[in-house]
């Protein structure tokens, strides 16, 4: 196989992909913007669960694939047979590698498939682009947030004042200038410091800004 190839529409897509999904014991790595990015994703991850394939797989979405009820059921569905799921701040293109071996990446969805022709994908070989695309998934994943703590019911609800309080931490100023500039008293604002160091299970006001970083608050 050439080190790099076009694959062109979902039959050529699937025809080199499908040979690749039936080893279980590969590791794989899955980027995607939301759980349709990749054609037929939702049906391979449910057969790699079947097989219990799971357990090598990393799966890094956008925040988009929480915008479903029924999305957000799939991916605990999958965290719960073993594959790991994180949720990132920043959109993401999609990208597929398989034992470190192989990768797919996904071009950009044309805005209107019927005029521009079929989605086109991009198919490596090679150990540099495989490498390179390995260590940027590797920092997006150090920085990603696991699934579960995302939808824990427990995770405090940063409401337009909340994620003031927050910016407020952040900012490093006088307690006295942040209820000023929030327009409260210097009483509430207090409080809400207080409730959301405990809503983030947080001993120290720095402690909670990496809480709420890791949880992907700080940008809500």
């Amino acid at each position: 196989m050439p080190q790099v190839m076009e694959l062109r529409g979902e039959v050529e897509f699937w025809a080199r992909m499908k040979p690749l999904t039936e080893s279980d014991g590969a590791e794989w790595i899955h980027v995607a913007h939301d759980l349709d990015t990749w054609p037929g994703a939702r049906e391979a991850a449910r057969r790699q669960m079947r097989r219990g394939g799971a357990l090598r797989g990393r799966k890094l979405y956008s925040a988009a694939a929480l915008a479903d009820a029924r999305d957000r059921d799939a991916l605990l569905e999958m965290a719960a047979h073993g594959f790991q799921v994180r949720i990132a701040a920043a959109p993401l293109q999609g990208i597929v590698v398989i034992d470190r071996r192989t990768m797919i990446l996904a071009d950009p969805a044309p805005s209107a498939p019927a005029a521009t022709g079929p989605r086109t994908y991009t198919m490596s070989s090679s150990p540099v682009l495989i490498g390179g695309a390995c260590a940027l998934f590797e920092a997006a994943w150090e920085s990603a947030a696991d699934l579960t703590a995302v939808l824990d019911p427990r995770r405090p609800r940063i409401d337009d004042r909340t994620a003031g309080v927050l910016r407020a931490l952040g900012s490093g100023i006088t307690d006295e200038a942040a209820a000023r500039e929030l327009g409260m008293s210097l009483r509430t604002y207090r409080r809400r410091v207080a409730e959301l160091l405990d809503g983030l299970d947080a001993s120290s006001r720095f402690q909670a800004g990496v809480r709420a970083g890791e949880l992907g608050l700080s940008r809500g």
